[in-house]
């Protein structure tokens, strides 16, 4: 019987600092856990357990909760956790280091995602596409000379999600925005996808092509509202050179990876950032496809 824990954070209890989109992202964050521990459940000879708060108390079938001991902080959680058990999936945002701080706290037989590296290339915004931009990628700082960009858009450096991030007018007042604390891009104009892969080094799969849903209020507040799979035949056909593309260029990324872009009408795909572990695109996408996808990444 293998033991598989589940530790996705926001579920688990955890919390963002400044964040003022709590109750959507722990529904983002119960949503991703309830799907990989559905997932696993079906996995044969295997012993499912996963972290539970008190606003996310209720687990998939015959799945077993644990909660971390009073005053206990996340990464002595895990490193206990991860001492009672066979293999570890853990989900948790890269803002201040949080998901390569919990990477470190499970020994490596047992992790279940990316390695050490990947985890913090893919942790700063400014690294990532310095990164793909070397290798070729196109990457949002393609713009930054290119005088039909009217708009731009500060994000912190190792944000989750679009927390914190603001489009503005012009780059100057992105620039007094910032104030030197957070990133400042061209705002690229197009279609905001993304792209689910399964790694398997040196082999990755593009798992499926996804819309994302990503609205701007008023006041020039960005939020991410959703995704869905888009079913177009031959959608991944058209993305599979950027995702082998970028996968060559951080060739750490193991397991369930997605890639956050923009099709711009022009110029095509515009990398945005990496995220090196299950998104928000994973829930429903086994039964999309027909597959259990946790049972891959064990075999894995």
């Amino acid at each position: 019987m293998k033991r598989i824990w589940v530790y996705e954070y926001l579920s688990g209890g955890g919390a963002l600092d400044g964040d003022s989109h709590g109750d959507a992202l722990l529904a983002m964050g119960t949503s991703m856990r309830d799907a990989m521990v559905a997932d696993l459940l079906q996995v044969p000879d295997c012993e499912v357990t996963a972290v539970t708060c008190a606003r996310a108390c209720t687990l998939p079938g015959n799945a077993i909760s644990v909660q971390p001991l009073p005053g206990e902080t996340p990464a002595a959680f895990v490193a206990r956790q991860s001492a009672l058990h066979d293999a570890v999936w853990l989900v948790a945002p890269e803002t201040d280091g949080l998901l390569a701080q919990l990477q470190r706290a499970v020994p490596a037989p047992r992790w279940l995602g990316c390695d050490a590296a990947s985890i913090a290339l893919a942790g700063s915004k400014r690294a990532t596409v310095d990164c793909l931009a070397a290798q070729g990628v196109l990457t949002p700082m393609a713009f930054a000379g290119d005088a039909a960009t009217q708009r731009w858009v500060t994000k912190p450096d190792d944000g989750a999600g679009a927390a914190d991030t603001q489009l503005h007018t012009d780059a100057s007042a992105a620039r007094d925005h910032a104030r030197g604390r957070l990133r400042v891009e061209p705002w690229v104009e197009g279609a905001a996808m993304s792209l689910s892969l399964l790694c398997k080094p040196p082999r990755f799969e593009l798992l499926s092509v996804n819309r994302q849903q990503i609205a701007v209020d008023a006041q020039g507040r960005v939020s991410f509202e959703g995704v869905t799979i888009d079913r177009r035949a031959g959608a991944a056909a058209m993305f599979e050179p950027l995702a082998r593309d970028v996968v060559r260029a951080m060739p750490g990324l193991r397991g369930f990876v997605g890639i956050d872009l923009v099709w711009h009408d022009t110029r095509g795909p515009v990398v945005i950032e990496v995220n090196p572990r299950v998104t928000c695109a994973y829930v429903g996408l086994s039964a999309a496809l027909g597959r259990n996808l946790a049972a891959e990444l064990i075999d894995a």
